[in-house]
C-alpha cells in the first residue's frame, strides 16, 4: 500500500492555516477532481479522495491536534469511508453545498416559481451622422406581449383554473437522492411537468392557447440622446417580454448604428475633418470656408500656412451625454492643393514666381520639348 503523503501537502496550505484557508484549498481541489466533473477519470477520483480525506481530519479541531501529534498513525484502523478513512461526523452536505450551489446535502435551493423579471428584447436602430450629434426620436415597430385578455394571464380556458402540480407539489423543483462515494445526495432539478410553475394547465385558453400571452405588433417611441456613439444602446424600461407569475416587465434595448459621414469622422466627442485650400490662400493667407455639424463657418488662415496644419474650433464637436452643454471640439487639417491642368499663362506667371523666390530660371515648355527630343536623338 502506498505511503500516505501528508495532509497539509495534499491541500497545499501550511501548518498554520486557518479554517479559512483550509477552506479555500479543499473548495478548489474538489471543484478540480470532482469525480461528476471528471467521469470515468480514476486519477481525478483518487486525488478527490485524498483532498476529502485531508480536509475531514484537518477541518475538526481535535482530530487536527491528534494528527499535528502522531500523524496518519492516529487514525490507522478507522472503519468504513473512502480509502479505509472513517467520514462519520464529518458534514459532507454542508461543504459540497457551499461548493457547488447546494446540489448536495441537505439544504434545498429557492424555488424558482416566484414573481420574476420578464426577459429583455434587442432590437436596432440606424441613424444620421448629425441625429447622433444633436439627439433625434425613432419610432419602431414591434412584435409584443401583452398578458391575455381572456385568461388574465392564466392560460386557463374561461372558467377553468390552473391545478397546482402534483408531482412538485407546486413547488417547480423535484429532488432526487443517489448514492454516492459518500452516501445518499440530494439532487434538486426543475419538475419536468409543470417545468418549474407549480402548476398544471388542463384546458387551455383558446385565444393563448395556454401560454398567458398574445402577440400583437405596437409602435414604440424611442429618444436618442444627443452624443450617442456606434454600437451604445438605449434602455427602454419595462417594453420586454412580460413578468412571469406577477413579475415586472424586462426592458426594452436599442442599439444605435451610426450611419458614416462622407466628410466627418469622430472619435470619442471631437470631430474631424479635412479642408482644402488653394496654394495662393496658403502663401497670402486669406478666408476659408469650413462645414461643421452647426453649419458654415469662415476661418482666416495665416500667411505662410503649411499643408496639413491642424486648425482648432473649440465647442464644434459632439455634445457629452451626460450634459449636451459640454461638447467636445472640432479639428480640421488643411491641406494645400497642388493645381493641375495649368494653362501656358498659369504657367508663364508661376516660372516668373520661382525665378523671384529661387534666382533661378525655368525653361518653357517649348524649350522643355525640345530639350527631351534632342536627349531620344542623344540616345539612339
Amino acid at each position: 500500500m502506498a505511503e500516505k503523503r501528508d495532509y497539509y501537502e495534499v491541500l497545499g496550505v501550511s501548518r498554520t492555516a486557518t479554517d479559512d484557508e483550509l477552506k479555500k484549498a479543499y473548495r478548489k481541489l474538489a471543484k478540480k477532481y470532482h469525480p461528476d466533473t471528471n467521469p470515468g477519470d480514476k486519477s481525478a477520483e483518487a486525488k478527490f479522495k485524498e483532498a476529502s480525506e485531508a480536509y475531514a481530519i484537518l477541518s475538526d479541531p481535535d482530530k487536527r491536534r491528534q494528527y499535528d501529534q502522531f500523524g496518519h498513525s492516529a487514525f490507522e484502523g478507522g472503519a468504513g469511508g473512502a480509502g479505509g478513512f472513517d467520514f462519520s461526523g464529518f458534514d459532507m452536505g454542508d461543504i459540497f453545498g457551499d461548493i457547488f450551489g447546494d446540489i448536495f446535502g441537505g439544504r434545498s435551493r429557492r424555488a424558482n416559481n416566484g414573481p420574476m423579471q420578464g426577459a429583455n428584447i434587442r432590437t436596432s436602430v440606424r441613424i444620421t451622422f448629425e441625429e447622433a450629434v444633436f439627439g433625434t426620436e425613432k419610432e419602431l415597430e414591434l412584435n409584443l406581449k401583452d398578458e391575455c385578455h381572456t385568461c388574465h394571464g392564466s392560460g386557463a380556458k374561461q372558467g377553468t383554473k390552473p391545478e397546482t402540480c402534483s408531482k412538485c407539489g407546486g413547488k417547480g423543483q423535484v429532488v432526487y437522492t443517489q448514492q454516492s462515494l459518500f452516501g445518499m445526495i440530494r439532487n434538486v432539478q426543475t419538475c419536468p411537468d409543470c417545468r418549474g410553475s407549480g402548476k398544471i394547465i388542463r384546458e387551455k385558453c383558446s385565444d393563448c392557447y395556454g401560454s398567458g400571452y398574445i402577440t400583437s405588433r405596437k409602435k414604440i417611441k424611442v429618444g436618442i440622446p444627443a452624443g450617442i456613439d456606434n454600437g451604445q444602446s438605449v434602455r427602454i424600461r419595462g417594453k420586454g417580454e412580460p413578468g412571469i407569475n406577477g413579475g415586472p416587465r424586462g426592458d426594452l434595448l436599442v442599439d444605435v448604428d451610426v450611419s458614416r459621414h462622407p466628410i466627418f469622422q469622430r472619435r470619442d466627442y471631437d470631430i474631424f475633418s479635412t479642408v482644402p485650400i488653394s496654394y495662393a490662400t496658403a502663401a497670402l493667407g486669406g478666408d476659408v470656408r469650413i462645414s461643421t455639424v452647426d453649419g458654415d463657418v469662415i476661418y482666416t488662415v495665416k500667411p505662410g500656412t503649411q499643408t496639413d496644419t491642424k486648425v482648432r474650433l473649440r465647442e464644434k464637436g459632439v455634445p457629452t451625454l451626460r450634459n449636451k452643454n459640454i461638447r467636445g471640439d472640432h479639428y480640421v487639417t488643411l491641406v494645400v492643393q497642388v493645381p493641375t491642368n495649368l494653362t501656358s499663362e498659369q504657367k508663364e506667371l508661376l516660372r516668373k514666381f520661382d525665378e523671384a523666390m529661387t534666382g533661378k530660371s525655368k525653361s518653357s515648355d517649348n524649350e522643355q520639348e525640345s530639350g527631351g527630343k534632342s536627349k531620344k536623338r542623344f540616345w539612339k
